[in-house]
């Protein structure tokens, strides 16, 4: 009783700390429940009386399951549990009826008298009507009807109410609260949802060591059927209907004998992953397997231990998984043909069939092509046409493969195997969400309008800390009509509305965007502090100081929000922006420490220290995540080592990265270094030169550093007044920034250079030159050359002319910088650039003439029509494009940098004769290119990782 009495006065202290707001369970649903009365309303509750729940004694286990979960969630909600009903129904005011059409009396009786219409939903695959009606039946006034076309539309329509009312479908797995409500009303009218337009929908727990098996381990054991309960129905509420279970070390029908029977019960339908056939797990192998995993050497034992699976099937509603890979996930061995593959494929149909006693098409089975698999599929290997195709991505979030346009529909259809986790090469990445939804969007989008909408499946690692894009995943594959590129910004807003309520769903979702945009760049796993440049673009700087910015104001959010929203917020928010803040600065300090060093600045060991103490940061923050956060409800869940990598597989344990600690001089010493070069000054002999200064572009700094101890004065010699210094004058003990800029107002025109004069109170002296080039004016529309290049965001276009059949279309926060643009539909046929074909153009400002290069930076798609590669043209003016084909590189060398950058650099070369105004035409080829940023290089352009920040220009 008394943690009942606690339950309830914490969701009531939530619920007067925030004004909340209905929620729906798939952001984007309409809104059907209300706080106060209306014409035709159904009281659901009112002032403690809450209405009965009535399901026919007939119904499905899964439902019956749901229904006690729809009665728990609106006592967490009430604070009044309501009356569960069954077999006759008694007098009653108000009633909510529920059951599945054909399997509940009641119902079948309300469509026969045309009181309830169903044709919406009837003969659907997971579909459910919501409605209020009046006078359904003798001696009652009024119900509130949820009827589904089968046991899952069933299911869905109760857990759509739980999620009105407000508990997250994320209440358990990511502690999110649920607000008090003494009045709860549900509006008239029809609540329709027609079904799915993927039909099964899911998630593979996958490379859950040391994380989700050590969590599980303490708090249930381990991996077994008290664990799997609490994931069916987060499935469930989130409208997936699909898992592969965990599988490292861990064998679902095996180790626990109730964890097949509830999947079952609960409405999951249950897989094996891509290679592990015949609903075996590869650990009952080794458990029980003899001899070799060699189907032609081994192949009755091989057939017996497959029949075993089936018969262990029995009836469960199960995708077969059918084929066969090497032992442990492992490519067969050398030699395997198609002939053996499709023998083996043949055999286990022939198991199916009969152990079953029906045709082998009659059970769902699945063939994924996974890695070499889709070689043998390529050169010519079949399976029979109700087998679906798994498809795969290449485990870095690019699908490998799609159906021709104009392939016969196969009876088994199309799926895909997607990743948000990965353990191989070029790098693991486990730790935390690297998954923007705009780039889960662009590569679903593209599966789902190519036709592959059998089966999504995506490996999502430990579950935790994926919830985001996990719900976004199963939203989309749910109905990717309601979500366009143009609408993924309020998905995320509406995702926050439902974990957290209206108020800070703004902030939230932004801080969301941002994060994972950051993480996207490059996982953090492959980060170090070479990734970014620490000379050039002050990019290493910016880096930081922008994750540094936005975990600010993620800290600053956690201490307004009222405290029972904590837990969630951290681990849903808070958490992977501080992690990852923290690991970005950890390396950029030691970036710094390993430059300050080469250059003797005594502030080297100020920055050997910052990284040990941020190193001791990385593990205090997992350490707040396993045993304080939510009272240590998700400890090890953090255990995932992710620094010290020195080659694909994790390290054993974190290792800091190595520092350098100088021994300063006795006596100070001044010395200077300059942006744009890791050289210092008066060592360096050659002459000091900082980047051009250029109209609209921001200013240049100098960085006067000790190289011994005590302190020194210096002072900046006189300069033309349309020179700022800042500061003139100072005391370094360990360094001083000074920045420099020009007022361009009274600038000179044309080329001019100005000699910037630090001298030490001791007379040391350095001459560092700043060169002004007044030349393009800031009125000048297009975008003006700087420092020998031009830096364009591909969104930013002067024009955008679209063709007959294909438009372009931006994906907003897509990519590392700022979004992408690609042709739409995806599905258009190829074009031949020039005259009206599509193109984007952009309106450029050059200083210089001669050769240049145009490097185009496009997402790292593969070519999944699985031709001659996927190409763009480029051209300046009214030149002959420039064919490029973005995939003309097979090597897996150029494939492992392209996806540890998350970027493709293509290049081509041009020659122009004349400076001034050009136009740059960046013209569709093929569909599926994202162009994501174009830099014009004219030989001015520094080594970085994102590509110099974009220059100044003015939009018409």
């Amino acid at each position: 009783m008394k943690k009942y009495l606690v339950l309830v006065i914490v969701v009531l202290s939530v619920a007067l700390a925030l004004p909340y707001k209905g929620r729906a369970q798939a952001p984007g649903d309409k809104l059907y429940i209300a706080y106060k009365n209306g014409d035709g309303y159904f009281p659901l509750c009112v002032n403690g009386k809450v209405a009965p729940i009535y399901t026919g004694e007939e119904e499905y286990p899964g439902v019956m399951r749901a229904v006690k979960s729809l009665q728990t969630d609106i006592t967490s909600v009430t604070t009044t549990s309501p009356q569960l009903l069954s077999g006759k129904i008694s007098n009653s005011k108000t009633v909510i009826l529920i059951g599945t059409i054909g399997k509940n009396p009641l119902i079948d009786q309300l469509i026969q008298q045309k009181k309830l219409n169903v044709s919406g939903i009837e003969g659907h695959w997971e579909a459910h009507i919501t409605q209020v009606i009046k006078n359904p039946l003798p001696g009652i006034g009024q119900a509130l009807v949820i009827a589904g076309s089968d046991k899952r539309g069933t299911i869905y329509g109760v857990y759509d109410l739980s999620a009105q009312i407000g508990v997250s479908p994320w209440y358990w797995w990511a502690d999110v609260p649920v607000a008090v409500h003494k009045n709860l009303y549900v509006m008239p009218g029809k609540y329709i949802d027609g079904g799915p337009a993927v039909k099964y929908r899911g998630i593979f727990i996958n490379d859950e060591a040391p994380s989700f098996s050590g969590w599980a381990k303490e708090k249930f054991g381990g991996v077994n059927h008290l664990v799997y309960e609490k994931m069916f129905g987060l499935i469930l509420r989130l409208k997936g209907n699909y898992l592969w279970p965990a599988m490292w070390g861990n064998a679902f029908n095996d180790d626990d004998k109730l964890d097949p029977v509830l999947a079952d019960e609960y409405g999951i339908v249950m897989g094996t992953s891509h290679h592990e056939p015949m609903d075996r797990a590869q650990q009952e192998w080794k458990r029980y397997g003899k001899g070799a995993w060699n189907y032609e050497t081994n192949g009755e034992v091989l057939r017996d231990f497959w029949k075993k699976g089936i018969e262990n099937m029995g009836n469960k509603e199960t995708i077969v998984t059918v084929g066969m890979r090497g032992d442990g996930d492992m490519p067969m061995t050398e030699g395997s043909n198609i002939a053996l593959l499709e023998k083996i494929v043949d055999d286990q149909r022939r198991i199916i069939a009969d152990v079953t006693g029906h045709n082998a098409s009659k059970t769902p089975q699945m063939w994924a092509l996974y890695k070499e698999v889709q070689d043998y599929y390529d050169k010519g290997m079949r399976v029979p046409d109700d087998v679906t195709l798994l498809l795969c991505d290449d485990n870095w979030g690019n699908i490998r493969k799609l159906p021709k346009l104009n392939e016969k529909p196969r009876a088994g259809g199309y799926g895909i195997y997607y990743h948000f986790d990965y353990v191989g090469g070029p790098r693991n990445y486990k730790w935390l969400n690297t998954n923007p939804i705009s780039k889960t969007w662009e590569q679903m989008h593209l599966a789902y309008e190519y036709n592959a909408k059998q089966v999504w499946i995506v490996n999502v690692g430990d579950l935790k800390p994926m919830e985001f894009p996990i719900s976004f995943f199963l939203d989309y594959a749910w109905s990717p009509d309601k979500w366009p590129a143009k609408r993924l910004a309020e998905y995320t807003r509406l995702w926050a509305t439902q974990q957290f309520g209206k108020r800070n769903a703004n902030e939230i979702a932004d801080i969301l965007t941002l994060y994972t945009k950051y993480n996207g760049r490059r996982k953090p796993e492959l980060l170090d502090q070479n990734t970014y440049s620490l000379i050039n673009y002050r990019e290493f700087e910016n880096v930081v100081n922008d994750y540094c910015k936005l975990k600010n104001e993620a800290q600053a959010l956690y201490k307004k929000i009222p405290s029972q929203y904590k837990d969630a917020y951290y681990q849903l928010v808070l958490h992977p922006v501080e992690a990852c803040a923290n690991l970005n600065e950890l390396y950029y300090c030691a970036a710094k420490n390993k430059l300050y060093a080469t250059q003797g600045r005594a502030a080297a060991n100020i920055m050997a220290d910052s990284v040990k103490e941020l190193f001791k940061k990385d593990a205090e923050i997992s350490q707040y995540y396993n045993k304080v956060m939510s009272n240590g409800k998700w400890d090890h869940m953090m255990d995932q080592t992710h620094i010290g990598y020195t080659y694909w597989q994790q390290p054993p344990v974190d290792k800091m990265p190595d520092v350098t600690y100088v021994d300063p001089a006795k006596m100070p010493q001044m010395g200077i270094a300059i942006e744009g070069s890791a050289a210092w000054w008066p060592d360096e002999k050659s002459k000091a030169v900082l980047p051009g200064f250029y109209p609209g572009q921001p200013g240049h700094y100098i960085d006067v550093f000790n190289r011994g101890q005590g302190a020194f004065n210096f002072s900046v010699g006189t300069l033309p007044p349309y020179v700022s210094i800042e500061p003139k004058n100072g005391n370094v003990t360990t360094e001083q920034r000074i920045w420099v800029n020009i007022d361009w107002k009274i600038a000179p025109k044309g080329v001019s250079s100005v000699p910037v004069t630090i001298v030490a109170l001791n007379g040391d002296m350095v001459t560092v030159e700043a060169t002004i080039n007044n030349i393009l004016p800031l009125n000048t529309t297009g975008f003006n050359e700087n420092n020998g290049y031009i830096s364009i965001e591909a969104a930013h276009y002067t024009k955008a002319i679209n063709g007959t059949s294909a438009k372009w279309m931006v994906i907003p926060d897509y990519g590392r910088t700022l979004s992408g643009v690609m042709p739409s539909p995806v599905t258009v046929k190829s074009q031949i650039p020039g005259n009206s074909s599509p193109c984007l153009e952009y309106d450029v400002n050059l200083i210089d003439t001669g050769t240049m290069s145009i490097e185009a930076y496009i997402s790292p798609t593969i070519d999944f029509t699985n031709s001659k590669g996927l190409r763009y043209a480029i051209s300046f003016d009214d030149e002959l494009p420039q064919m490029i084909n973005i995939n003309a590189d097979k090597s897996e060398a150029a494939w492992n940098k392209d996806v540890s950058n998350n970027i493709k650099m293509l290049v081509s070369r041009h020659h122009l004769n004349k400076p001034g105004r050009h136009v740059l035409k960046y013209w569709m080829v093929d569909p599926g290119v994202v162009l994501q940023k174009i830099v014009i290089n004219e030989g001015g352009e520094k080594p970085c990782y994102l590509g110099p920040p974009e220059n100044y220009h003015l939009l018409k």
